[in-house]
């Protein structure tokens, strides 16, 4: 999977290293591989969920083919203003700025079990603003998947009661 990720040096700013996964999903094989085992890494460390939430943008492409793996439901959280019906946000800090999210105030029902997915595990700001969004629906976050989590940010702190399970760490 390595092999297929590209740091790309000052993006979207100077002094952040972006990863590129757009490699990866180029890659059948590879792609394929990530899905089965996010969903496999994901079920196994939060148990049974109801639903698969992916956070904009490049949380989507990994969320929803690993919701139709499980057989679940996939949730999209959005930017600010992208959704056309009435939403739940939350604004967070970001790494390198400020961001604000969205979800449809009844995406998710009362009592769902919900499994977050995204790229990259960082500052976890994006993690902690989805959870306060699926709980303010009523959902449990039941763990969180990514496929790279960066060891040298305080993501994982930011999360620290739920299960988190990262394909690679740097």
């Amino acid at each position: 999977m390595r092999r297929l990720l590209v740091d790309v040096v000052d993006y979207p700013e100077p002094g952040i290293i972006f990863k590129d996964i757009t490699p990866l999903l180029g890659d059948p094989a590879g792609f394929a591989e990530v899905v089965e085992s996010l969903a496999v890494a994901g079920v196994e460390s939060a148990g049974e969920v109801d639903v698969v939430v992916g956070m904009e943008a490049r949380g989507f492409i990994l969320a929803a083919p690993i919701a139709l793996h499980l057989g679940v439901g996939f949730v999209p959280v959005r930017k600010a203003g992208k959704l056309p019906r009435e939403t739940h946000a939350v604004s967070y800090d970001l790494e390198y700025g400020a961001a604000t999210l969205e979800v449809h105030r009844d995406a998710i029902a009362p009592g769902q079990r919900v499994l977050l997915v995204d790229d990259v595990l960082a500052t976890g700001g994006t993690v902690a603003a989805t959870r306060e969004l699926v709980e303010r629906c009523g959902g449990v976050v039941a763990g969180v998947a990514v496929l790279l989590e960066l060891s040298f940010l305080p993501g994982r702190a930011q999360v620290a009661d739920l299960p988190v399970v990262a394909l690679d760490v740097v």
